[in-house]
């Protein structure tokens, strides 16, 4: 048997590099993997510190955090700033005191001997030399009133008592109804930490109370203050437009996470707290029979077909306006979010001219070029930023893309506040509502009680109710605890 001559040694040589390049390509593969896996989180960390309240839903109040970069309005606005000058601005209104009747006069009259050796108590009065005005608060210490009942007996025999005043419990020592509302404004409207709250009213007014009776005020006044609160939340389904928002709030265990729900029009406010859900918005008791015009952000649930008997929706063009402008910076050099900004803005502008002259709707003429405007913005917008391929619920579009889809998709929930001025174009009476919570979670942090949260803001939908219609919230809270609770005014909820 002859033997195999041994191949080529080139042959080996070339197998060897062949497995070198190869292992090579593995290694290039997967670090270029890598650096497209770094490139992505890079740009995630780039967009999320780029998120303010310019041009996202973000807070004012993270505009300062360190690295985050203000929004181009607050900027600019600070740029002005540097080149004015300290103090009032010509043309601001300025705030001054006046000489004014005094409600209280003291006389002061000199003191001590002269250089003559008598003593100025004897010496003659020749009138006020000078006088001062000052503003101020008389001190308030607490009183320990007792309450005599008294009996009397008529002239036929019979024997009558005293009836118990308003505020005053059948009980030998009790704390009063000022008192008690004092607590519940301190800790529901100020969001003062209810062991502050009692050191508070033990430094002003003198009172020694407990942590426990703060408590137990607030579920007093939210027991005293619920069928207000059920007649507000009523006359909100009532209303003929409202706007709805919701907000984050740590309540309840740790790691649960709580959304506190808002319903406002311009006379009522209401608060519930829940989970993000449309079960959670079914039980709030409003949506369900609401039969109106829904302001909201462009959040899904608000425009669920759940709401049988909402009339229509009106998106929030002020998250609109962020969101464009989110895209003006994602896409430096694009015109079409600042054209959709302009035409946006226009609107706005010519709906405030509409309401100032009573007219139903805004202008036609005036409507037809900002409509243009903003219809030929979108189209320019949804050429520019092609939707990525893939399924709709988890594929992830690039920024602006779902924006704009909602304003082509929903042009009437867009614009419907142009065809009948009674509806407002942005949500923020809604914002507003629910933003003194975010003060309060900021301070207090987490509420161990989702019951004692909803107490609060029960309060919270009293409080700001009454204030709507001019009320002092000192004054309505007194009330409550007197048993007199507050109502809105039979005018401003008939039909």
């Amino acid at each position: 048997m002859t033997d195999v001559p041994p191949g080529d040694p080139r042959d080996a040589l070339i197998r060897e590099q062949a497995q070198l390049i190869a292992a090579q390509a593995e290694k290039i593969a997967a670090l270029e993997a890598v650096v497209a896996g770094l490139r992505e989180q890079l740009e995630t960390a780039e967009r999320a510190g780029s998120r303010n309240s310019g041009n996202s839903s973000m807070p004012p109040s993270s505009d300062g955090l360190p690295g985050r970069k203000p929004p181009r309005q607050q900027r600019r606005a600070a740029e002005r700033a540097e080149k004015k000058k300290r103090g009032k601005q010509p043309g601001s209104p300025g705030a001054s005191m006046t000489w004014e009747v005094p409600d209280r006069t003291e006389d002061h009259h000199p003191g001590g001997a002269c250089s003559c050796g008598r003593d100025l108590a004897d010496a003659a009065d020749l009138g006020v030399a000078r006088s001062y005005q000052q503003e101020e608060v008389p001190a308030a210490p607490a009183e320990r009133v007792q309450h005599d009942l008294h009996e009397a007996r008529c002239a036929c025999g019979r024997t009558h008592a005293a009836a118990r005043p308003a505020g005053v419990p059948d009980s030998a020592l009790s704390i009063g109804p000022r008192l008690r509302a004092l607590a519940v404004y301190l800790v529901v409207f100020q969001h003062v930490p209810v062991e502050r709250c009692r050191q508070l009213i033990a430094d002003v007014t003198g009172a020694a109370v407990s942590d426990g009776f703060v408590h137990s005020c607030l579920a007093k006044a939210a027991s005293l203050a619920a069928d207000v609160v059920r007649l507000i939340r009523a006359l909100i389904t009532a209303a003929a437009v409202a706007g709805f928002d919701e907000t984050t709030l740590r309540s309840g265990p740790a790691g649960e996470k709580k959304y506190v729900h808002g319903a406002f029009t311009e006379e009522y406010s209401a608060f519930w707290l829940g989970a993000r859900s449309l079960d959670s918005m079914e039980d709030a008791g409003i949506l369900p029979g609401f039969a109106g015009i829904v302001v909201s952000d462009r959040y899904q649930n608000y425009f669920n077909p759940r709401w049988k008997h909402v009339a229509g929706n009106q998106a929030c063009l002020s998250h609109l306006l962020r969101d464009y402008e989110d895209c003006a910076e994602t896409y430096p050099g694009a015109v079409w979010p600042v054209q959709a900004q302009r035409a946006l803005r226009g609107m706005i502008h010519a709906w405030r001219g509409a309401c100032e002259q009573g007219l139903p709707a805004i202008p036609g003429d005036v409507m037809k070029q900002l409509t243009h405007e903003f219809r030929h913005a979108v189209l320019a917008g949804l050429a520019s930023v092609p939707r990525v391929p893939g399924p709709k619920n988890n594929t992830k579009q690039r920024p602006g893309r779902e924006l704009l889809e909602f304003c082509r998709d929903r042009r009437g929930d867009v614009l419907r506040f142009t065809t009948d001025t009674s509806i407002w174009p942005t949500n923020n009476i809604s914002e507003r509502g629910v933003r003194p919570l975010k003060t309060q979670q900021k301070i207090s942090g987490r509420l161990a009680s989702d019951d004692v949260t909803q107490d609060r803001l029960d309060i919270r939908s009293y409080i700001d109710t009454a204030r709507k219609h001019g009320k002092n919230a000192m004054d309505i809270l007194h009330d409550l605890m007197l048993g007199r609770p507050w109502r809105p005014p039979a005018q401003a909820f008939s039909p």
